[in-house]
């Protein structure tokens, strides 16, 4: 029986360990390792800030897998050695410890880290950011956004790629949302600092800068974020800016078990968007936010880049049946509500990478029906990898 192994329980590996569990039933062992015994949904995280989320509809437990035989180990993987087919897991909260795992096929789809090692004074002032990507400090930005009754906002968003493309401008309309529903906006500066030449992605800016204009929010293209300090942000253009609250994503990356396995600099290194095996090693693959996809890095991407690997692995295993999959998705950009009615309403994107250059579309109308298309897309999701509905 093959043994197969998936770092990381997200949508891409739950994606991988669901499909190989239906196609390959009594021919394979499959392991998946996540550092935590729940996963927290990404894609509606935003919403948090508004309370048009709750944190119990989009947490989920791995329980229910268990029911297709694939099995969990909580834990932190520290290293990984490719050579001989090891998978070395540290101390989880279930007791394991330095548990070394074999393997047939190792596939790595363990999301990314927010590393601001680079920005001078991130050490010794972290705290004083937020960011809507973390489960934790989402709920710290919201308290910030909630209790504050004057001063700057400053939204950040880095070099892409990174996780979400729309989050840092999700972020900046729903904190405008927020302040406008309190009756403190007036009182308020928001400025949006964008490491790139224009928000992501890229063919939503328009509507996105009509938006911005519309409630008064600053934007500033082509700046990273070089310092930070106690009540300031210095650009690399040398300008500060001052802040109350601060929202700042930090440079994405994989983990660094991945570079130092030499698997990668920065993301996975892989053979094609179609192929995700290692350039190196046939039984070694990758995929979502951790590869080094030419792509966006969101839930989608990750899901549909999760079947090509799993396709690639039952090709190897010599089964013929494959997941129907291309590189093509809907997308919903959440905008605010300029008003400050706590209903938030979305843009509709599409995005077909089948065809280079790749032929984006978008509904310019600004819809409240589609922010609730965005929640029904996100909750079939996690009933189909996850086993179960919210209540």
């Amino acid at each position: 029986m093959k043994k197969i192994v998936i770092v990381g329980g997200g949508i891409a590996g739950m994606g991988i360990a669901n499909t190989l569990a239906d196609k390959l039933k009594g021919k394979a062992e499959i392991t998946v390792i996540n550092k935590e015994d729940f996963y927290f949904a990404g894609p509606s995280r935003p919403l948090i800030l508004t309370g048009e989320q709750n944190y119990h509809r989009i947490i989920r437990g791995y329980e229910n897998v268990g029911v297709k035989g694939i099995k969990l180990v909580v834990g932190n993987v520290y290293k990984v050695d490719p050579d001989n087919r090891k998978v070395y897991v540290s101390e989880s909260t279930f007791g394991n410890k330095d548990l070394v795992l074999d393997y047939d096929y190792l596939v790595l789809t363990p999301g990314i880290v927010f590393d601001g090692s680079k920005i001078t004074g991130y050490e010794k002032y972290w705290w004083k950011n937020t960011t809507v990507y973390d489960p934790g400090r989402v709920n710290v930005l919201k308290e910030r956004l909630w209790t504050q009754n004057e001063g700057t906002v400053i939204v950040y968003a880095p070099k892409a790629p990174y996780r979400c493309a729309p989050a840092p401008t999700e972020t900046t309309l729903l904190a405008h949302t927020v302040l406008t529903h309190r009756g403190v906006r007036q009182k308020f500066n928001i400025i949006h600092i964008d490491a790139n030449d224009k928000t992501q992605p890229p063919f939503i800016m328009d509507i996105v800068k009509q938006t911005y204009d519309k409630a008064g929010i600053q934007l500033v293209t082509n700046q990273e974020i070089t310092e930070i300090g106690e009540d300031y942000v210095v650009t690399s253009s040398g300008e500060k800016y001052k802040y109350t609250i601060l929202a700042m994503l930090e440079p994405n990356r994989a983990p660094k078990f991945i570079d130092e396995a030499g698997l990668g600099k920065g993301f996975v290194d892989i053979r094609s968007p179609q192929d995700l095996r290692h350039p190196k090693y046939d039984d070694v693959l990758s995929a979502g936010d951790a590869a080094k996809l030419p792509f966006p890095k969101n839930q989608e991407i990750a899901f549909e880049s999760a079947m090509f690997a799993a396709n690639k692995i039952l090709e190897m295993e010599g089964v013929s049946e494959k997941v129907p999959v291309q590189y093509a998705f809907v997308g919903w950009a959440y905008m605010g509500n300029l008003e400050g009615k706590l209903e938030t309403l979305s843009l509709q994107f599409q995005m077909d990478l089948t065809t280079q250059p790749p032929k984006p579309t978008k509904d310019p109308q600004l819809k409240r029906d589609y922010t609730l298309q965005k929640d029904r897309w996100e909750q079939a999701y996690l009933e189909k990898l996850f086993g179960y509905k919210a209540i």
